[in-house]
């Protein structure tokens, strides 16, 4: 297959479980792929052929003498530059732990590689998966910021490389560049996927995402990551949600769907505001009718809540790095860490409790509706590789741990990707996937 790097993960998988592709091939073609557009989009952050072939060999060995094959058998992927992967640098996208090479892999990287799949290689983050942005550029216009913090996995997907990305996000960190980039990327509901050899942020923010080029992908690999680990302590012993065998069904009924415009509405730009007036009237065109919610006023310092409790983390979590290396950081996150820094520790405790406050109100609206429907950035991604852009419409989502997928369904003024972005309640991943599933559709009949 000459477009083989094009494929989906579901379609790769499935030719390689039915002998038309070898894993070989696959990261062959992959690698072929990145050859030709790394020079542009600076994707990775490290990446190793061999070790790459070397994988797929000896998963093409596994499948000739017979064995069962994983989900993910031989499909490969990047991993995003602050998740430890034993034998690869893990360097957090700053100087200050260059050469920091992990001799154990993270959770997510060991379950990855019992699914089978191909570690390809390390995608760019921005510095220490904050602000500042990496060397990535947009695959669409490398003019363009392809977003952050987790740019490389985005770009990478994107740009045809591999068919799946691993990335985080803190504030907009997975939605913001799948927005910009072009390309699904789904935010779980907090504490589902495991983030125990992940650099940490905020650990009562932190989430690990995933990026793929269909909905299948992100649910293929969702099920494969949402696993319980006791090692890490925001994770409950709680049932797998199946979320490709919930995908396969059909919803029992048209989902209800609200369009929700939060307290950042305004900020949006004006494309963006007609994209989704044009949108919604489309949609209502059908036999449903899609709803206009306004959050209360209760949200209103939602993004001051949202931003103490970022800073307090890094403060208190990069604190060697300040303290050690400050020459070495950005002026941008000195200045997060030092604001951080005055955070007092009963204002800390007050914004955390604030959460399950959020959560009350989002709890009663998706009662009545399956999911809802928001931006998920300002506008289409901004010119210059200064700036990863805004995170502002991803920031509720995030503080509240719903979960949320990026849908690539619109395209800005300058004919670059602009995101359509679902949430549904706390814990309902799978609906939520599902839903999304069905709006695609409708969308393209």
């Amino acid at each position: 297959m000459d477009d083989a790097h094009f494929l989906s993960a579901s379609d790769a998988a499935q030719a390689i479980d039915n002998g038309e592709l070898t894993s070989d091939e696959l990261v062959r073609a992959c690698l072929d792929h990145i050859v030709d557009v790394e020079d542009t989009i600076q994707a990775w952050a490290h990446i190793d052929p061999n070790m790459a072939l070397a994988q797929a060999s000896e998963l093409d060995e596994w499948r000739r003498l017979g064995h069962p094959l994983g989900p993910l058998h031989g499909v490969p992927i990047g991993i995003k530059d602050i998740i430890d992967s034993a034998g690869l640098p893990c360097e957090f996208g700053t100087e200050i732990h260059a050469g920091r090479k992990p001799e154990q892999d993270a959770t997510l990287v060991g379950l990855l590689r019992e699914a089978g799949a191909v570690i390809m290689g390390k995608t760019v983050t921005a510095e220490l998966a904050v602000l500042t942005p990496g060397k990535t550029h947009n695959p669409h216009n490398p003019d363009h910021t392809p977003g952050g913090s987790s740019s490389g996995s985005a770009a990478s997907v994107a740009a045809g490389m591999v068919p799946l990305a691993v990335g985080t996000q803190t504030n907009g960190s997975m939605i913001r560049p799948a927005s910009y980039c072009g390309v699904y990327g789904f935010k779980p509901s907090y504490g589902r996927i495991s983030r125990h050899g992940v650099l940490q942020q905020s650990h009562i923010l932190d989430t690990i995402g995933v990026y793929g080029r269909s909905i299948d992908d992100i649910a293929l690999i969702a099920d494969v990551l949402m696993t319980f680990d006791a090692q890490d302590p925001d994770m409950r012993p709680i049932a797998r949600p199946q979320v490709a065998k919930i995908l396969a069904e059909e919803p029992p009924m048209p989902p209800r769907l609200a369009f929700i415009r939060t307290p950042a509405w305004e900020q949006a730009d004006d494309s963006t505001k007609e994209a989704f007036r044009e949108l919604i009237d489309h949609l209502n065109e059908g036999d449903e009718t899609i709803d206009l919610l306004e959050l209360s006023e209760q949200f209103d310092d939602v993004y001051d809540v949202h931003r103490r409790i970022m800073l307090s983390g890094l403060a208190k979590n990069f604190a060697r790095e300040y303290s050690d290396s400050k020459d070495k950081l950005s002026a941008l996150l000195c200045e997060m860490i030092e604001e951080g820094q005055g955070v007092s520790e009963s204002d800390y405790i007050n914004d955390v409790e604030r959460i399950e406050e959020y959560n009350t109100i989002l709890d009663l609206i998706f009662e009545d509706y399956d999911a809802a429907l928001t931006p998920s950035t300002t506008g289409e991604a901004p010119v210059g590789l200064e700036s990863t852009g805004s995170p502002i419409f991803c920031t509720i989502w995030t503080l509240c741990g719903t979960p949320a997928i990026n849908l690539p369904i619109l395209q800005g003024p300058n004919g670059l990707p602009l995101g359509v972005q679902m949430v549904s309640h706390k814990g309902d991943d799978a609906r939520l996937l599902r839903t999304a599933k069905w709006l695609m559709q409708r969308l393209e009949s």
